[in-house]
């Protein structure tokens, strides 16, 4: 007896588990909607990491980390904004930034935010790079060792932050501005200015 209603316990989550995969796949093009990549990193970093230790987002494809991280949302006590959110952040690390063919100096034409290097790094860059400047995920540098980035010229590296980049053996990539849109060039440049002045070891 207990055998068969184990059965039946194992039959009705598979059962669960399928339609949810059909109706996500089904609606994947429509739902659910893009969330914030930085909020998604930070909150992935605050409930998931301590699991999963952040896979590489590639294991993964795009519609299947909207499954997974759906069916986790439960366990994990996320609201449906954190869910998006986390799912963007994986998305976005799972497609690899292509490679823009402009100069840097056109790279960025946007309104841009008016925002000072401070703010832009506190609300998009620290969910990954971290208070400290050490990284939060795989893949994010630490911009106070010897081999930091802030190595490079001011040039290359606002190229970098602004098309996405991805550092040779790291699972995953930053995405251009770090994933906020409404970044110009003149906004990276205040963030890199922050950062160097904050972290870079005198």
């Amino acid at each position: 007896m207990k055998n068969l209603n184990r059965s039946k316990y194992v039959l009705a989550t598979f059962s669960s588990l399928l339609l949810m995969l059909i109706v996500t796949t089904a609606n994947s093009e429509v739902y659910p909607e893009p969330g914030d990549f930085a909020k998604g990193a930070k909150t992935w970093a605050n409930n998931c990491n301590r699991c999963h230790n952040l896979r590489d987002p590639k294991d993964l494809t795009d519609d299947q980390w909207i499954t997974t991280v759906f069916h986790m949302r439960v366990r994990a006590g996320l609201t449906g904004q954190q869910t998006r959110d986390i799912i963007t952040f994986l998305q976005q690390s799972n497609n690899s930034t292509p490679v823009q063919k402009k100069s840097v100096s056109k790279v960025v034409n946007s309104v841009g935010t008016g925002l000072t290097g401070e703010q832009i790094y506190t609300q998009t860059c620290i969910a990954c790079h971290g208070g400290n400047g050490a990284g939060t995920v795989p893949g994010a540098p630490n911009f106070s060792s010897k081999n930091s980035p802030l190595s490079k010229s001011d040039d290359e590296l606002v190229k970098n932050i602004s098309e996405g980049f991805q550092t040779p053996g790291s699972p995953m990539a930053m995405p251009a501005k770090g994933g906020n849109s409404k970044l110009n060039e003149q906004d990276v440049r205040n963030v890199l200015s922050y950062i160097r002045a904050k972290f870079s070891k005198k």
